[in-house]
């Protein structure tokens, strides 16, 4: 009874809040230090690109050049983008995020068989990361600037988009499955085939959606990778302080309710 009163939806979800507010914290600071070298380097490429482009059209665009200049003017700095505006975005993030995760744990405790409050966080946990970051990630990786044609962004975004609710879906399916199959099969065995029909599944999936080959010519490999491996470990970063500052404050919760 201690522990069900503790583990209420509201506290559930301000411990998620709270977990969220250490995540983005935790992910500002690595995607500062790994991920921003790659952007910068990508931004640096891109624009000289567009210095090469507009040299070649410096008769045709002459009288032009003063309104395209103040077109082309930052609307935000590149300083503020990458400290300010990554801080309030990673944070603001992280607060959304923890607040599901929070509500996550709270519908899935007690459905997982006879799993304890930590071990459904890890399960929610892991669950969460493969399905809504890992999956849709290494089907449409992320690109740095430069890398990508502005006209297919939106199709590319919507496939993003929809390739993570597929596989949310697809990871659903299987936990169901798998809590069917348990009492047949056993927890571990009905967990691998749960997992391994989600793996087929999902790559069925991701084969039948459009692939996009937009990397320009030249591009340095190096900088591509570095903003992916960035990009990837700071989901990463995110993810693993929510699930440590969550799991922090469910032992805390549970220990003064005993």
């Amino acid at each position: 009874m201690a522990t069900s009163a503790a583990l209420n939806v509201r506290s559930l979800l301000v411990w998620g809040l709270l977990a969220g507010l250490l995540g983005g914290v935790l992910a500002f600071g690595f995607a500062e230090a790994f991920g921003e070298p790659s952007v910068d380097t990508a931004i640096s490429l891109e624009e000289q690109g567009a210095a090469a482009e507009h040299s070649h059209d410096d008769g045709a665009a002459a009288g032009h050049s003063h309104g395209e200049e103040d077109a082309e003017e930052e609307v935000v700095s590149r300083s503020f983008q990458s400290t300010g505006g990554l801080a309030i975005g990673t944070v603001v993030y992280g607060l959304g995020l923890g607040g599901l995760f929070g509500l996550a744990f709270a519908f899935a405790y007690g459905r997982l068989g006879t799993a304890s409050p930590r071990g459904t966080a890890v399960a929610v946990l892991g669950i969460g990361y493969t399905a809504v970051v890992l999956v849709p990630f290494l089907t449409y990786p992320a690109n740095p600037p430069a890398v990508g044609r502005g006209e297919t962004i939106g199709e590319r975004t919507a496939l993003f988009f929809g390739m993570v609710g597929i596989s949310l879906v697809l990871a659903l399916v299987a936990v169901v499955v798998g809590r069917r199959l348990t009492d047949r099969l056993g927890g571990w065995t009905a967990v691998l085939v749960a997992g391994l029909g989600y793996l087929v599944l999902v790559t069925v999936a991701a084969k039948l959606l459009p692939d996009f080959q937009e990397v320009p010519d030249g591009f340095p490999g190096a900088t591509l990778w570095e903003f992916r491996i960035a990009s990837l470990g700071t989901s990463a970063v995110l993810w693993a302080g929510i699930g440590i500052g969550f799991a922090a404050l469910l032992h805390r919760g549970l220990t003064r309710a005993r």
